[in-house]
């Protein structure tokens, strides 16, 4: 159970190193397994590969293990791509979250294996451990099973897993079917309940920023009958609070309720072209989430 992490923002929109860290932990203290850190809700594709670094290494030497991070390495540039995931195994992070090269739109699914394979290869480290992301209504380059079942067979002890934010709960289900063993994390808060029984192996999300302890509570309990009341509340709670941060911009809507958690403006704030909400959607939210 990983938490897609906010990033928080200095005044001058430089990331709040200190801040970020220290949500880390509050998120690991709330159950989490690990932070999957610099993805699309941390707003990586707004920060330079030297920003990402940098980030990386402030929350180790805060504390935070290689082991329970998670960070995101997949830029349009699979040369890029190969940078930031060497630097994150020469931290000690040995698993990554890719995306396929993504400003090329319609490419053939014989591209994105080459582009996975070129940057795999390039790396060259048996450490290595990478999960694929599947996020194509941003992405735009859907990763298809006939992929997964490619790289599984080129990489079989490197490409350990897949991220699927599509929100298509049949396409998930079909990749556990198809792929025994292979590390399917949901990226919708609400869905993991349904694809755990399945074979699903948990999930990576943003609401995870909010109601953490209770995505653990399901983790931990959805197969155990004399836990299912608790789960059964977790769950509602999870799905109120998905709701809450979907009615308007969800990650604006996230930060807006963690500013009032920590008491610290560096939350609202986001990088262009992404603004924060108006100060009459972050009171509409702000009571929606108090009352669920």
């Amino acid at each position: 159970m990983f938490c897609a992490a906010l990033t928080p923002f200095n005044a001058d929109l430089s990331p709040d190193h200190a801040l970020f860290a220290a949500h880390c932990k509050r998120l690991l203290d709330d159950g989490c397994t690990g932070i999957a850190m610099l993805g699309t809700t941390g707003e990586a594709n707004s920060l330079s590969s030297r920003e990402r670094m940098d980030l990386l290494e402030a929350v180790l030497k805060s504390g935070v293990a290689p082991s329970q991070l998670l960070p995101g390495t997949g830029v349009a540039s699979f040369m890029e791509t190969v940078e930031l995931t060497k630097h994150a195994l020469a931290q000690g992070v040995q698993t990554v979250v890719m995306l396929p090269p993504f400003y090329y739109k319609g490419v053939s699914d014989d591209g994105i294996v080459a582009a996975y394979s070129e940057i795999i290869e390039r790396i060259d480290d048996p450490r290595l451990r990478v999960v694929l992301y599947h996020i194509p209504q941003m992405s735009s380059v859907p990763l298809s099973l006939d992929v997964i079942a490619r790289l599984r067979e080129k990489f079989p002890q490197t490409v350990v897993g897949i991220k699927d934010s599509s929100g298509d709960f049949a396409n998930m289900s079909a990749i556990v079917e198809r792929f025994p063993g292979f590390s399917v994390l949901v990226g919708a808060d609400p869905l993991m309940l349904s694809l755990l029984p399945k074979g699903g192996a948990g999930c990576i999300t943003a609401t995870s920023n909010l109601v953490a302890s209770d995505l653990a509570t399901v983790f931990a309990g959805y197969a155990d009958e004399a836990r299912q009341p608790q789960v059964a509340a977790a769950q509602e709670r999870i799905v109120a609070a998905r709701n809450t941060v979907s009615r308007f911009a969800q990650m604006a809507s996230l930060k807006t309720l963690l500013a009032k958690r920590y008491g610290h403006d560096s939350w609202t704030r986001q990088r262009p072209p992404l603004t924060p909400l108006t100060a009459e959607e972050a009171a509409t939210v702000n009571a929606s989430f108090d009352a669920s």
